[in-house]
Parts: C-alpha cells; structure tokens; sequence
C-alpha cells in the first residue's frame, strides 16, 4: 500500500496542484520536496477560474500548503 509521501515521490517531474491555506491554488512541476512538504516548483502558475499568472520557480514552504494532488492526465 501506498502512502501520501510515496505519491508526491512518484509525482516528482510532473505537474500538481497545490492549494494554500489562505486560498490560492498554483500548479507547477514538482522538481523536490522534503518532509515538511517544503515544495520546489517549476513552471509555476497561480490559478483563478478567471486566469492564470505565471510564477516561474517558487519554493511553497510546507506550513501554508492544505493539499496537494498530482493534476489528472499524469
């Protein structure tokens, strides 16, 4: 069986979607992650139903994070 940290390991080099605490989703590659949930994303984008704003490389520190989950099709 797996558990939550082996399914954000096999997400690594793909895209997920991360939504914070205070209510922003962003959506990026996963390129590295601790086990605080410290997220090193690529290719970042902030997204709205209205829009996206690209981000490019953040790092999501793991405190501010409510959920992640691998996007759909990957």
């Amino acid at each position: 069986m797996e558990r939550p940290i082996d399914v954000l390991n096999n997400a690594k080099g793909k895209r997920v979607l991360v939504k914070l605490k205070k209510g922003p989703e962003i959506s990026g590659i996963l390129h590295a992650m601790d086990l605080h949930l410290n997220m090193w994303l690529e290719s970042a984008e902030q997204v709205s139903e209205s829009e996206k704003i690209k981000l490019g490389t953040i790092l999501v520190r793991g405190d501010n994070i409510l959920y992640v989950s691998p996007e759909k099709g990957d």
